[in-house]
């Protein structure tokens, strides 16, 4: 199993209270956080791509910020965690040309990631006459496939769809070396798994469950991707899981970390926006807030497997776990209201004592699998 970490610009208003430069320090704190990781071995970076959604997520422009980290690391793979790809968000040519760019940049460390948004908030800003969500599986769907053929063919034959067209163009520039970068989609449900899987495409989980309740549907997503008709030029055979990670020299320090990190109101913040999301029972709607997060709650959910957390042979076991459970790849959401230092102390610790033992391949695993297509 690999590792990876996720960020995507949370700027609470508590931050933004104190500190008027506040978003400005979370977005550059983000980027020291991914310089740290490459250097402490983890694989994958991803930087989410959200839009109007205030304090939750601020970082819109990724591929701005994924380009100043093309040139700041030097070994761990950049992802979308996502690019729209929605013609109303994004024009997908300016997408796949973005992607290309990025995969130079980055000397073929780009992991293309993609979607449909996170709720009505968001998706409505660009489509403010749609009522029915499900509309954007339709553009999606229309979409995915026509990115490797503008990345492989020397010039693109064109499309004429519902949503968007273009007459035979050359896009440019083309990936970097052979093929085009792996292919991943954001999915929020069992049935999401299993469609990314028989079109090929890796899985990016960020609304997972706890363990248990997730092997079931890792475990379907491989049965269906023996039968994937690929959309790209090869099978992405790939699940990444997210989970919430604090590591600290020990265990009570963890939990103290945790408690005072602010996890329910990052929680609440989630399901204000991810309004597409089903909605557990006692999650309480926006603006009523999850209780403040005590001890006693974070104890619990280390061990109902909801949370990682704890010194780092606790962490050590409890990634164990999703690897046992078929994890390809476990990403860290960071940061969680957690400091500056407290999270640089996590991804140090992550690599200094648990991605070793857990990790031996020094090829990432989509490098293989580009390389075989090529």
């Amino acid at each position: 199993m690999e590792f990876g970490l996720f960020v995507q610009g949370y700027v609470p208003a508590a931050r933004a209270a104190a500190d008027p430069e506040a978003e400005h320090k979370a977005l550059i704190e983000e980027t020291e956080y991914v310089i740290q990781a490459d250097r402490s071995g983890f694989k994958y970076a991803w930087a989410s791509e959200h839009h109007f959604l205030e304090e939750y997520s601020h970082l819109s422009a990724n591929d701005v910020f994924l380009g100043y980290l093309a040139h700041a690391t030097e070994r761990i793979h950049l992802g979308s965690g996502i690019f729209n790809p929605l013609a109303p968000v994004n024009h997908p040519v300016k997408v796949a040309e973005k992607v290309a760019m990025l995969d130079h940049l980055s000397g073929g460390r780009f992991e293309f990631g993609s979607g449909r948004g996170a709720g009505s908030h968001e998706i409505l800003g660009f489509m403010p006459g749609v009522t029915d969500m499900n509309h954007t599986k339709e553009l999606w769907e229309e979409t995915i496939a026509e990115f490797p053929k503008m990345w492989l063919q020397d010039e693109y034959v064109g499309f004429k769809g519902k949503h968007w067209e273009l007459p035979p163009r050359k896009v440019l520039p083309k990936p970097y070396g052979k093929g085009h970068p792996p292919m991943w989609y954001a999915a929020g449900s069992p049935s999401s798994y299993a469609m990314a899987a028989r079109k090929g495409l890796g899985v990016l989980g960020f609304s997972v469950q706890k363990v248990s309740d997730m092997e079931w549907v890792l475990e379907s997503y491989k049965s269906a991707i023996r039968e994937a008709e690929p959309v790209g030029a090869f099978v992405n055979d790939n699940v990444m899981v997210t989970s919430t990670a604090i590591c600290a020299e020990t265990h009570r320090k963890a939990v103290e970390i945790a408690v005072n990190g602010g996890l329910n109101y990052l929680q609440s913040l989630l399901f204000r926006y991810h309004d597409t999301f089903p909605r557990p029972d006692g999650i309480p709607e926006w603006p009523e807030l999850l209780p403040d997060y005590t001890e006693e709650i974070i104890e619990l959910l280390i061990a109902e497997e909801l949370m990682i957390c704890g010194d780092p042979d606790e962490v050590l076991r409890q990634c164990k776990r999703w690897e046992q459970a078929g994890a390809d790849q476990l990403s860290f959401g960071l940061p969680v209201g957690v400091s500056r230092e407290d999270t640089l102390t996590t991804i140090k610790l992550l690599g200094e004592h648990v991605i070793p033992k857990i990790d031996t391949d020094p090829v990432h695993r989509t490098t293989r699998f580009r390389r075989a297509a090529g």
